[in-house]
C-alpha cells in the first residue's frame, strides 16, 4: 500500500512520513508525486524517512537546515531517528537578523 511523506525543503535528504510505513511499501512525495522511494525498515508515523543513502558523518538535513550528523550508515529508506543521527551544536548568534 502507498504511503505519504511530506518533504518540507527541496534541499533537504530526510522527509517526515505522515503514516506508519513498513518495509517495502513504497513512499510519495505529498508535493512531488513523481519521486518514489521504497522502505527498507519500518518507519513510524510522523518519523523521518531518509531519501538517499546517507554514508557515517553525513549531515542530516530537514527544512532546509541541518537537524544532525549521521552516526552510522542509513539506507535510503530507512528510519532516521535519534539513535542514528546525532545534533552539532551550533552558534546561533551568527544567525540573528537585526532591524
Amino acid at each position: 500500500m502507498s504511503k505519504i511523506a511530506i518533504l518540507l525543503d527541496p534541499s533537504d535528504n530526510t522527509a517526515t512520513c505522515t503514516e506508519e510505513v513498513e518495509v517495502s511499501d513504497p513512499v510519495y512525495m505529498a508535493d512531488r508525486p513523481d519521486f518514489k522511494l521504497v522502505a527498507s525498515e519500518h518507519i513510524p508515523m510522523w518519523h523521518k524517512i531518509a531519501l538517499t543513502d546517507l554514508k557515517k558523518g553525513d549531515k542530516v538535513k530537514k527544512y532546509g537546515e541541518v537537524i544532525g550528523e549521521a552516526l552510522c550508515v542509513i539506507a535510503k529508506g530507512g528510519l532516521v531517528n535519534h539513535e542514528n543521527i546525532r545534533s552539532i551544536p551550533r552558534d546561533y548568534s551568527q544567525e540573528y537578523v537585526e532591524e
